[in-house]
């Protein structure tokens, strides 16, 4: 019998378990340094799914301050491995991103995608996200 999709916040005493992902969910395999620097962050958030040890899915986001009103989030990235696609994780890792990101008081939570990419339009519309136009500018790089 398969291993049920369990899903895990990963915090600071989590380094081994991020860089031990296997390749084939970040874009690149995760940095020591650069994992240490997130997951010590009390800004960063990173919400992983797992299919046994094997982790299939993740959303991770970044706690925005502002000196004059509530703090947001920006989601920074959603990624299945495309052997789990279409399972229903990305849409759990989000939805689980987002409730911590309303239980640390967040009042905004956003992120940009591209025009064409309607299968994440479709996740963000079915967890009830609201559609926002104009918002994507990006500078030394940023796209």
């Amino acid at each position: 019998m398969p291993d049920p999709i369990t899903l895990r916040r990963l915090g600071p005493d989590d380094l081994d378990l991020l860089l031990s992902v296997e390749p084939g969910l970040f874009d690149n395999a995760p940095d020591p340094e650069q994992s240490r620097a997130f997951l010590v962050d009390p800004r960063s958030e990173i919400v992983l799914a797992f299919d046994g040890p094997l982790a299939v899915s993740f959303a991770s986001g970044t706690i925005l301050l502002h000196p004059d009103k509530p703090p947001a989030m920006f989601i920074n990235e959603i990624a299945t491995r495309d052997s789990h696609r279409r399972r229903g994780l990305a849409f759990a890792v989000t939805e689980r991103l987002i409730a911590i990101a309303r239980d640390r008081g967040c009042k905004g939570i956003w992120l940009g995608t591209e025009a064409e990419n309607q299968e994440a339009q479709a996740l963000y519309r079915k967890l009830g996200g609201a559609e926002l136009a104009g918002f994507y500018y990006g500078w030394d790089g940023a796209f």
